[in-house]
């Protein structure tokens, strides 16, 4: 438990670790060039095949198989150093970025080299949020979460309007050069800006078991482990099942989305600033469970058929809930064992990335049945009772840190 005393800490603070500026800049080039990637390719094969399903395919390919990576390889996150992850990713990307600026391959090739980088993307998603305890200490780790946080609406929505100006000016093609080149830049920030990391070491034992065991195994242990998984229970659920709700923000208002989608990032960032910033860690985490319960209850008020400045109101208060995630930081780095940090953050992503695809989908199918402002409501009434059901792990308490036994050597045997 923290005490009341502890005052939270400041961005002061934060940015004024050299290592934490460089993560910080590597991953606003990161989602710009990314986000830029995906809109240029989307109207590339759409231009190409006339197909709004390949084009919303290629949209979103990228996504899809980051849950299998984060099934199958994110033991390599704490075996490979952060700087090697994060600089060999970025060149991967901008390797991508390039062949599809030329566009000479078909579109299912186009697909599948995208499923193939987004195999890889938990690692280096992963490596990143493993070096932030590293970094920073105490509250200013919290901190440093909810700056990630904040900067991923603000950024993706940066994002779209230099790629709508870029793909009205340069093209597609030019487009996609664009991101080749803010991965490139990424890469050299990341090279110049960390340092080496220790090389991993890896026992016999460890060298009998392959990557994909290993994070098998590591997975298997940390969803056995109570604590744990109540944790990951705790980051998932409320989030995901509220979030849905973007799903049908079109077919609800779709002369006006751009606003609902706005008004849902502004909520975000406000959450995670006046949360973050201005609350003290002990009150932060006292104000979870409320703040979970803050994502559903806005939602149900959609039965009565509000007019846009209501709708975009609720959405504030709504998605202004997910700031309740900073209250579980600090806990859930207490309560994983430090040799899996890695992997277990990078588990928290992929669980994050899948269930909210799940999540939106099912929305998104059931408005096909219901009115969109009906599902909307649904949402939030899911929203409300899967924090209910989970709400003792809300609730502050101590933590004990799991632990995660060294495999069993097997001569012989490579996975």
């Amino acid at each position: 438990m923290i005490g009341d005393d502890v005052k939270p800490a400041t961005y002061r603070e934060v940015f004024a670790v050299g290592a934490f500026r460089v993560l910080f800049g590597s991953y606003v080039l990161l989602l710009i060039g990314d986000t830029v990637r995906m809109l240029a390719l989307a109207v590339l094969v759409y231009e190409r095949t006339g197909s709004p399903a390949l084009s919303a395919l290629a949209y979103v390919a990228g996504f899809v198989p980051q849950a299998l990576g984060g099934a199958l390889l994110l033991s390599l996150t704490d075996r490979v150093p952060v700087r090697a992850a994060m600089a060999g990713y970025d060149l991967i990307r901008c390797a991508l970025a390039l062949v599809l600026a030329l566009d000479v391959l078909p579109v299912w090739t186009v697909l599948l080299l995208l499923a193939s980088v987004g195999l890889v993307s938990p690692v280096a998603g992963a490596a990143r949020q493993r070096t932030l305890p590293e970094l920073l200490h105490g509250d200013a780790y919290v901190l440093g979460r909810s700056v990630f946080g904040m900067t991923a609406g603000a950024t993706q929505v940066l994002g779209f309007a230099v790629g709508g100006l870029l793909l009205a000016l340069v093209g597609s093609s030019g487009a996609l050069l664009f991101a080749a080149a803010t991965a490139l830049a990424s890469a050299v920030v990341v090279r110049l800006g960390l340092a080496p990391g220790p090389r991993t070491e890896r026992t016999g034992s460890t060298r009998a078991e392959g990557t994909v065991r290993a994070t098998l195994r590591v997975n298997r242990e940390l969803l056995g482990d109570r604590t744990v998984r109540g944790l990951l229970l705790a980051q998932w659920i409320p989030a995901n099942l509220a979030v849905a709700a973007e799903g049908v923000v079109v077919p609800y208002s779709p002369g006006h989305a751009g606003v609902l989608y706005g008004s849902a990032a502004t909520g975000m960032l406000l959450g995670d600033l006046v949360v973050g910033r201005f609350v003290r860690p002990a009150r932060r985490e006292r104000l979870a469970l409320w703040l979970a319960l803050q994502l559903g209850v806005p939602l149900l008020f959609f039965a009565a058929g509000p007019p846009l400045w209501v709708s975009a109101g609720l959405f504030v208060l709504s998605s202004a809930g997910l700031s309740y995630q900073l209250g579980l930081q600090r806990r859930f780095l207490e309560a994983v064992p430090k040799a899996g940090t890695g992997q277990a953050m990078g588990l928290a992503m992929t669980g994050t990335m899948t269930l909210q695809g799940l999540t939106m989908a099912g929305a998104g199918a059931l408005a096909g049945v219901l009115e969109p402002a009906h599902v909307i409501v649904l949402v939030g009434a899911a929203s409300i009772a899967g924090t209910l059901a989970i709400h003792r792990v809300l609730l502050p308490g101590r933590v004990a840190r799991a632990v995660i036994p060294a495999p069993v050597a097997e001569p012989g045997r490579v996975a």
